[in-house]
């Protein structure tokens, strides 16, 4: 693979670069300031009006939609182009958001853009790219290990033309928000077909009766407002048979389509976080004076900055052939190594925003650095997009095929 960036990237690096420096990076503590985090009840949270403004810039500049490999919807970039940006949109707990670059919205659009119907594109696909209204993708399940898509047990079942939904799910991501207006629903509809042939994905627009959202589950303590974790119960719900994406039994096809090209832009999005924790430490530890001279001589810590550099590089090149492979050869072709980025990145980041934390002493802990923030995302990160054990799993099988 190549190394050197096109020239369409270069220009996309610097005018992301200089949007975040000018419009994001200024305006972070307004929107903080705006979100009213406290609120408990979700169903009164609100965009903060900062973030509105941010994405009409962005929009009005071109910087919209940069992940859709499609040029006819998005950037048209691959996933090796996009890859740099969206480690540039990781420095920043709200960037992607701002360039209509943040999950689930962007598995959602990738699965209406390559599976759905011209109606399906018409109706949901299309208010999504032009950041009108938001989604959120249901299909962790609270009773079943849902590490594997093919347990899931809500149901999906067909009766004539119509689609009748029920079950429970959980860590359904930004079911919370305001402009939440469609769930994309995996569930169980033949239970007699092959395994991977079983579940089916569903559209169900958020207000149809039968579906409530029970509650907002918290992370770290913390509601993650305006997106939110909720659990959801589906009662009942009926909507058109022609709310199926791509057709009865595949659903498991459909999910693994929607993982790959999003555990690239987790996994880069984590190294611009471990990049900003690396400047974050060394700023403050350059700058910080206990016992007699700064701590960056102190306690290992010029080894803990030397470490982090060293993982973050390694970390880098590993998701860069991981994108690359998936251009060139496919999901399938590079099936080991999106699993091995997606265990590398999480436990990198979290590892250097750990010891950046335990540099700046109470303040890591506290809300004036956006370190325990970038935390939590790292450590929900190993969970998200399947376990890390998932994915060693999988790297052990396809390593073992060789030999065996």
């Amino acid at each position: 693979m190549h190394f050197s960036h096109s020239a369409k990237t270069q220009e996309l690096i610097a005018r992301v670069q200089t949007f975040i420096d000018e419009h994001i990076t200024p305006n972070e503590a307004l929107y903080f300031e705006q979100l009213n985090r406290e609120e408990s009840d979700w169903k009164k949270w609100q965009v903060p009006p900062i973030m509105e403004t941010l994405k009409a810039k962005a929009k009005e500049e071109g910087l919209w939609n940069l992940f859709l490999p499609n040029d006819e919807f998005g950037a048209g970039l691959t996933n090796l182009e996009y890859a740099s940006l969206a480690e540039l949109m990781g420095h920043s707990i709200i960037a992607s958001e701002v360039f209509n670059c943040s999950a689930p919205d962007t598995g959602n659009m990738e699965v209406l853009e390559k599976y759905g119907t011209e109606k399906q594109q018409k109706e949901w696909l299309l208010p999504l790219l032009n950041g009108e209204i938001r989604s959120a993708f249901c299909m962790t399940e609270p009773g079943v290990a849902s590490s594997d898509a093919t347990n899931m047990e809500a149901t999906a079942e067909i009766d004539g033309d119509e689609i009748v939904i029920n079950g429970r799910k959980w860590w359904s991501s930004g079911i919370g928000h305001p402009n939440c207006e469609v769930l994309v629903f995996m569930g169980l509809t033949d239970p007699t077909a092959h395994r991977h042939a079983q579940h089916s994905m569903v559209l169900i627009p958020m207000k149809t009766k039968g579906v409530e959202v029970q509650r907002m589950l918290p992370v770290f303590g913390e509601l993650d407002a305006p997106f939110g974790h909720g659990e959801v119960v589906f009662d009942n719900v009926r909507v058109p048979l022609e709310n199926m994406i791509a057709g009865a039994g595949r659903g498991f096809e459909v999910a693994q389509g929607r993982l790959g090209p999003g555990r690239i832009h987790h996994c880069m999005r984590a190294i611009g976080a471990a990049e900003e924790a690396l400047k974050l430490m060394i700023e403050r530890s350059t700058s910080r004076v206990s016992f007699g001279k700064p701590i960056v001589n102190l306690g290992g810590n010029r080894d803990k900055i030397a470490d982090a550099r060293i993982a973050i590089e390694q970390a880098r090149l590993l998701t860069l052939k991981a994108a690359y492979l998936m251009d060139t050869v496919g999901v399938l072709g590079a099936m080991s190594e999106i699993s091995q980025i997606k265990v590398v990145a999480p436990n990198m980041a979290a590892k250097i925003i750990d010891d950046a934390i335990q540099m700046h002493g109470g303040a890591g802990v506290s809300n004036d650095v956006p370190l325990t923030a970038m935390y939590a995302y790292m450590r929900i990160l190993r969970l998200a997009d399947g376990p890390d054990e998932v994915h060693r799993g999988l790297i052990a099988k396809l390593e073992l095929k060789k030999y065996v």
